[in-house]
């Protein structure tokens, strides 16, 4: 029997991730519902925060929007490719669960001091820096506007689909900066861009709504969701988002207790699930071309596949040490659903076979091994021993998501089976 999270609760919760601001006003929605904002005054961010490491974030650009406020509610009938009717509230208003604008970050040692070996976080790796978005604080706002490489980068969380991921934040040479609009499509976090008001899903990085970009997609960077202290062994000098976000939220409380339990439907999904698979199983896919996915189960049975994507021959790595989110009410103490990595299999145009290391040393971080060389490797696609040492493989987009919101956006995925 499928189990349906009760539609007052999800908003409860959704309300509360924007009850409190950093003076600590209480708003409309913590009113009406104190319980479910208790934790968000008790022992939020008593730890101070560690010493904050520079990290300048992009200018961005002027542009309309930010004089006319949003288009839809200036405009009778504006541009969509989408049913306007699909778009739902999901309960704050605009930005009421507030993006980050100016992150601040700290050390991994500093880090340390509040985060746990299988706290989950997002990963983004440049050329130069390295940045890790816990998704404790990722949880309660969703958004952070940031720069990898000095380039503008928009980083990304929706709780509802678990789906953690990174764009670039300029495109036909405007850089925009984007917000939280309330809105929900196919349960999925519906972004905004300032500039000029258009609506994003956040899922493909496409423009659905709106004048200046419609159809338009932002350009994908490769991101992960490992543990910490996976992260901390592979990347020991990463940026770690700070608590310091100017807001005062009950950092790493889960507001959305069992909700990847299978058997539960998604909020504010209209749409068919596809019935291959109940609606919050675990996939991995991989969004070029029309998708291919993998189910987590048969990836943490087999730890390591390989399968030819659009471009490319890819090798998907699986290894524990994750807790999830979306598990129990502490995010930290959520079930051990593991981490994934996904890479181009092959070094100067050589394709490489892999397979795991099993009871592999967190010290060194190795996971797999290659076949013909004997190189180990990390979840970083970084060899550190063996004949390769020092490559490093170029990173594949992934989303570590559900079946039913991969399913909808790529109705024609294959699944590795």
């Amino acid at each position: 029997m499928r189990r349906t999270i009760p539609l007052l609760t999800l908003l409860a919760v959704l309300a509360a991730a924007c009850a409190t601001d950093s003076e600590g006003e209480m708003s409309d929605a913590q009113a009406a519902d104190p319980d479910a904002a208790t934790d968000a005054d008790d022992g939020a961010d008593e730890t101070p925060p560690g010493e904050s490491l520079e990290s300048p974030t992009a200018p961005r650009d002027e542009g309309p929007g930010e004089r006319q406020g949003f288009f839809w509610d200036q405009l009778d009938e504006p541009p969509t490719s989408i049913d306007l009717g699909e778009i739902l509230s999901g309960g704050p208003p605009p930005d009421g669960i507030p993006p980050i604008e100016d992150p601040v970050y700290e050390s991994i040692a500093a880090a340390g001091d509040w985060l746990v070996d299988d706290s989950p976080v997002m990963v983004v790796r440049g050329q130069t820096e390295t940045k890790v978005y816990p998704l404790a604080i990722m949880t309660w706002h969703e958004i952070v506007n940031d720069a990898i490489d000095g380039e503008p980068v928009v980083v990304t969380y929706c709780p509802l689909c678990n789906s953690g991921l990174a764009f670039s934040a300029e495109l036909d040479g405007v850089v925009m900066d984007f917000g939280t609009s309330g809105r929900l499509w196919r349960s999925n976090l519906v972004m905004y861009d300032r500039q000029y008001g258009n609506l994003w899903t956040q899922f493909t990085g496409e423009a659905i709504v709106g004048e200046r970009f419609l159809g338009q997609q932002l350009a994908r960077i490769p991101t992960t969701l490992l543990g910490f202290a996976e992260v901390a062994a592979t990347d020991p000098g990463a940026l770690v988002l700070s608590r310091d976000t100017g807001h005062s939220r009950d950092y790493g409380r889960n507001p959305y207790t069992g909700y990847d339990t299978v058997g539960n439907d998604p909020f504010a999904f209209r749409d068919e699930v596809d019935g291959r698979f109940p609606a919050v199983t675990r996939v991995v896919g991989f969004p070029s071309g029309d998708g291919t996915a993998v189910l987590l189960d048969r990836l943490r049975e087999e730890r390591v596949v390989a399968f030819d994507d659009v471009d490319h021959p890819v090798t998907l790595w699986w290894a524990p040490g994750q807790a999830s989110a979306l598990d129990t009410a502490t995010i930290d103490e959520g079930r051990d659903v593991g981490q994934t990595a996904a890479f181009v299999a092959e070094v100067d145009g050589e394709l490489l076979e892999f397979e795991p290391v099993e009871d592999a040393d967190s010290d060194d971080a190795v996971r797999v091994r290659d076949t013909r060389t004997g190189s180990g490797w990390t979840l970083a696609g970084r060899a550190v021993d063996g004949e390769l040492a020092g490559t490093q493989l170029e990173a594949v987009a992934i989303d570590d998501t559900f079946w039913f919101v991969w399913a909808v956006f790529k109705p024609e995925t294959e699944v590795v089976s």
